[in-house]
C-alpha cells in the first residue's frame, strides 16, 4: 500500500504525483502514468490556466464521452483531428520501405464487413458513380499472396457512411470481406466515394470552428489486408483530384495511395470483372498492396 505523499507545490507536483505510483505492480502502466503526469503538469504549467479555463477543458472532455455511442466514437474523432492518431501509427508501423504506406483506421469501422465474393457489388444502394476497384496483395519482396482477406469499407456518392444514415443506407452498406485468389488478387464493384466532413456537430467539430479549420476528408477507401505470416495493414486509397487531398482534417494523405479513377473501354476485362461492356467505357482504379513479414 502507497502512503499518503506529502509536499505537493507548484514546483514539486509532479515529482510528488509520479512518486504515488512507486508500487505498480504493471511496469507498463507505471510508465505511463509516469510520463502522462510529467507532461500533463508541465502543460498546465505552461498555459497557466484559469480555474474556469480548466473547467472548459473538464466539460469539452464530458461532451467528447456524452457523443459516443455504438455507431460515433468522438474520442477517435479528437485524437485524428490532433493527429495524434497518425502518429500512433507511424510509431507503430515503422516497416520496410518496400511495404505499402499505412494510415488511420478512422472512426467508421464500427460494423463487420459481411463476407462477399470475389466481384461483388458492395454498393447496396447505387449512390454514385458506379467503378470497379482491383488490387493485389503482395509481400514485400512482391510474391503474390494468396488467400489474403481484404476488409474494404468506405462512404458513398453522397459522402456519407451506412452507420451514419440508418434507415437510409442498406445496413452493411460499401462493405465488403474479400479472400483473394491464387495469384493474390481481389476484385470487387462498388462507386467512386465522395469527399466528406468528419461529425462536425459536436464538441470536436465545435473545436475546429474555434480553430478556423475544416472538417474534410478527401474521397478514399479503406482497406485492411491480412495474411498469415505477415504484418496487417490499414490504408486508404486516395482518389486522384478529390478536393482536401492536401488539407486532410486527420492528416492522413501519403502521396503514394493517391490512385486515380480511369476510364476504360476493354470487354476482356470488363468480362474478368464481371461488369457490362457498354459500347463506351466504364471506371476502375487498382491498388498494388504491399505486405511485410511479421517481424
Amino acid at each position: 500500500m502507497n502512503r499518503q505523499t506529502t509536499g505537493f507545490s507548484e514546483k514539486s507536483s509532479a515529482q510528488v504525483v509520479a512518486a504515488s505510483f512507486a508500487g505498480t505492480p504493471d511496469v507498463r502502466l507505471k510508465q505511463v502514468m509516469t510520463s502522462l503526469v510529467e507532461h500533463l503538469h508541465a502543460f498546465v504549467k505552461d498555459i497557466e490556466p484559469t480555474e474556469e479555463e480548466w473547467q472548459q477543458a473538464v466539460d469539452f472532455l464530458t461532451a467528447t464521452g456524452h457523443m459516443c455511442d455504438s455507431t460515433r466514437q468522438e474520442f477517435v474523432l479528437l485524437s485524428d483531428v490532433l493527429g495524434v492518431s497518425m502518429l500512433v501509427d507511424a510509431i507503430n508501423n515503422r516497416k520496410s520501405a518496400d511495404a505499402t504506406d499505412t494510415t488511420v483506421l478512422g472512426p467508421f469501422h464500427m460494423v463487420e464487413s459481411p463476407r462477399r465474393e470475389l466481384g461483388a457489388d458492395i454498393s447496396l444502394d447505387g449512390n454514385g458513380e458506379s467503378c470497379v476497384f482491383a488490387g493485389q496483395v503482395r509481400s514485400s519482396d512482391g510474391t503474390p499472396l494468396a488467400g489474403a482477406w481484404v476488409d474494404v469499407w468506405q462512404a458513398n456518392g453522397a459522402g456519407f457512411y451506412d452507420v451514419q444514415q440508418p434507415g437510409i443506407q442498406p445496413e452493411r452498406n460499401l462493405r465488403g470481406l474479400f479472400l483473394t485468389d491464387e495469384e493474390g488478387r481481389f476484385w470487387l464493384r462498388t462507386v467512386v466515394p465522395r469527399y466528406y466532413p468528419i461529425p462536425d456537430d459536436g464538441p470536436v467539430g465545435q473545436l475546429l470552428t474555434a480553430t478556423e479549420r475544416h472538417p474534410n476528408r478527401p474521397a478514399h477507401i479503406h482497406v485492411i489486408a491480412e495474411a498469415a505470416g505477415h504484418a496487417s495493414l490499414v490504408t486508404h486509397v486516395f482518389v486522384e483530384g478529390s478536393p482536401y487531398l492536401d488539407s486532410d482534417t486527420v492528416f492522413g494523405v501519403k502521396e503514394t495511395l493517391i490512385r486515380p479513377v480511369v476510364t476504360i473501354d476493354d470487354p476482356l476485362r470488363a468480362e474478368r470483372y464481371g461488369v457490362p461492356a457498354p459500347s463506351d467505357s466504364w471506371n476502375s482504379t487498382s491498388f498494388w498492396i504491399e505486405c511485410s513479414h511479421e517481424p
